[in-house]
């Protein structure tokens, strides 16, 4: 059945502006379908607050991650996307058009992509959010390789920080694994992993009080209390790495679309929405706040570009 003609209604939204949402907006605004990308409260998204990223395909030196974000914004805005800044109070899935409200306004579309990415938790010390990019960093993947010889510390107790203090040997020479108790919600096969490697030195009943560094600019080490003797010391380190987890920015869609016990939205195919097991009509997804796996500049730009290619598919099947 075709959409109505109004020209009060979109052909597509995007709520995010990270490397999915502008992937999506490229492509949709080059098939001429006028994209409008809400940014949402990071403007960005991760790569705002990255440094250097040098594996990003065509990038032989290596860009700036707020560069890299900003390219890829006016590249959409060439073809014809739309920015706006704005937060998501509410929406309706169930309608046709969708209807998104965002406190000032109601946008009514007739696709969706859902890029708003998934949010690092931090421990919320001012030294911490100081020094992010400069030692600082939610993403071994993405930064390990900086500390290559070097001792760093990874906060956490979960798979999560197991895994990221693993992959971390491969570049440190020392690994502290923090951990605020000594119990781990990590798998047995995880932690018995982490607790046999030689490089990694599990300190437990541990909380860090400062993050060092800041009149530098960089991490040079961390102050830490035990909670159970009392005793406070600084340890010397060059690298301060955050395994707690994400938060994905999926709450606003709770009781109209799949998530899993974390947030997470359900994806089909990486690109295709679901409520009680089925799919959504022209609602799709993409980047983090779908991937708990990967989160990559790479491959969220990779869902996004899937997303936009099935709003497009979406569209011309019910005669736009």
């Amino acid at each position: 059945m075709p959409f109505p003609s109004e020209e009060t209604v979109r052909d597509t939204v995007i709520l995010g502006s990270g490397c999915s949402g502008l992937t999506a907006a490229i492509y949709t605004a080059r098939a001429n379908l006028k994209p409008l990308v809400i940014e949402g409260h990071e403007p960005g998204g991760q790569l705002s607050i990255t440094t250097l990223v040098e594996n990003f395909p065509g990038w032989p030196d290596g860009v700036q991650g707020p560069e890299l974000v900003e390219n890829m914004r006016k590249q959409a805005e060439k073809f014809g996307a739309e920015m706006e800044m704005g937060h998501l109070v509410e929406a309706d899935l169930s309608k046709s058009p969708i209807e998104l409200n965002f406190g000032s306004k109601v946008v009514k579309t007739r696709t969706l992509i859902v890029a708003s990415g998934a949010s690092a938790r931090w421990l919320g010390l001012p030294s911490e959010q100081a020094l992010i990019g400069h030692g600082v960093s939610s993403c071994a993947t993405c930064d390990g390789f900086f500390f290559s010889g070097k001792e760093i510390c990874v906060i956490g107790g979960g798979d999560s920080a197991m895994e990221e203090a693993m992959f971390l040997t491969r570049f440190a020479t020392k690994v502290y694994l923090i951990h605020r108790s000594a119990s781990f919600r990590a798998s047995k096969i995880m932690l018995d992993r982490a607790k046999e490697h030689p490089q990694i030195e599990f300190l437990t009943n541990t909380v860090v009080e400062e993050v060092l560094g800041v009149e530098e600019k960089e991490v040079r080490g961390i102050r830490i209390r035990n909670t159970e003797s009392g005793e406070v010391r600084e340890i010397a380190l060059s690298g301060f790495f955050l395994g707690i987890g994400h938060i994905p920015n999926a709450k606003f869609f709770e009781g109209q679309m799949d998530l899993d016990d974390d947030g997470y939205i359900r994806s089909k195919d990486n690109v295709f929405t679901t409520y009680n097991g089925k799919v959504l009509d022209g609602v799709f997804c993409a980047g983090d706040v779908q991937d708990r796996r990967y989160r990559q500049a790479i491959t969220a730009s990779g869902s996004g570009c899937m997303a936009a290619l099935e709003v497009e598919k979406y569209l011309e099947e019910h005669g736009r």
